[in-house]
């Protein structure tokens, strides 16, 4: 899944991310019987529940990859701007470009203080890569380059793709653990009168709700572990592309720390864009804890400088 581009790859992370893709797939299939085996014992309509579930959850996942630059922008209320608007930003993506041998993405600002970037887009060439003001104003452009970098290989490893389809099944738990409630709540397996067997529906469908909650849960921690894995993989990737994982360390040190005195009403209006961002728009304390990190997008912020240091150390810096 990985495109053509000069950016270094992480066989360790890559068999790491391919094993979790795995146990999603193996949660699927497991999934999917159980749905089946379930869905026998209850009356046709019943079943369609399961069927509606997978159209439309498939329905949402690929109406999120293929609109995922546009929904992205729109939540973060960002402008596409032209090298004349925008001539720094603009010449340090051409050389991350050059560098990397990939196509140009468009260009986004976000008027927003809080100090953040993110790049998605389903290809290269469908990418767009979005910065905020309060980013721009707080780093240099080493520190800049560097956060580039790191979200331009988000794009070189399509990672918008491989989060989509980690994702389905989560969707598809999701959508299923609604409908029963609802199907329970507005008249369940009681609305079919003296039918012995259609009256089961009732412990049935609370039966798929139950299935469906336990791999929702199963799924949700998997899909969190994966996306570490990439933040972990860009930073690593984003790093020796420029040479400079000192810039990507400091700039991941100012952004963290700038995060940490925004607003509480900002963070949670940033937060739907938590799994693109460079840094998770959360609070330091919920960011650091064990228990926080296992529901966290992102790795711990000691965990990203320390393999930074040692990729400083490999490129024999200081």
């Amino acid at each position: 899944m990985v495109a053509r581009t000069r950016y270094a790859p992480d066989r360790g992370l890559t068999v790491r991310m391919g094993l979790t893709m795995f146990l999603l797939g193996l949660v699927f299939v497991a999934f999917v019987a159980a749905i089946i085996g379930i869905s026998a014992a209850v009356h046709a309509s019943d079943g369609a529940i399961v069927f509606f579930a997978v159209v439309l959850g498939g329905g949402l996942a690929i109406g999120s990859f293929f609109y995922s630059d546009k929904i992205a922008l729109s939540t973060a209320g960002a402008q596409l701007v032209t090298p004349q608007q925008a001539p720094e930003l603009h010449g340090i993506v051409d050389r991350i470009c050059a560098l990397a041998d990939m196509p140009k993405p468009r260009i986004a600002i976000s008027p927003t203080d809080l100090p953040n970037a993110f790049a998605t887009g389903r290809n290269s060439e469908h990418a767009v890569l979005c910065v905020t003001q309060g980013l721009m104003r707080r780093l240099t452009p080493e520190e800049l380059e560097g956060v580039i970098s790191h979200e331009m290989s988000h794009v070189a490893h399509k990672d918008v793709m491989v989060m989509t389809v980690a994702s389905f099944l989560a969707i598809i738990a999701g959508l299923l653990i609604r409908f029963s409630f609802y199907g329970e709540l507005f008249g369940g397996g009681g609305r079919r009168g003296g039918n012995n067997n259609n009256q089961s529906a009732l412990p049935i469908l609370l039966i798929i709700m139950a299935v469906s909650i336990v791999v929702y849960a199963i799924s949700f921690l998997l899909i969190r572990l994966l996306s570490r894995y990439r933040e972990l993989a860009a930073d690593r990737s984003g790093a020796l592309l420029t040479g400079q994982p000192s810039a990507l360390a400091s700039a991941l040190t100012k952004v963290s720390g700038s995060i940490a005195r925004i607003p509480t009403k900002d963070l949670r209006e940033a937060a739907p864009l938590n799994a693109f961002f460079f840094a998770p728009a959360l609070s330091a304390q919920q960011a650091q804890s064990k228990f926080g990190e296992l529901f966290s997008t992102h790795p711990s912020l000691d965990k990203r400088l320390a393999q930074l240091a040692k990729i400083s150390q490999q490129l024999g810096q200081h």
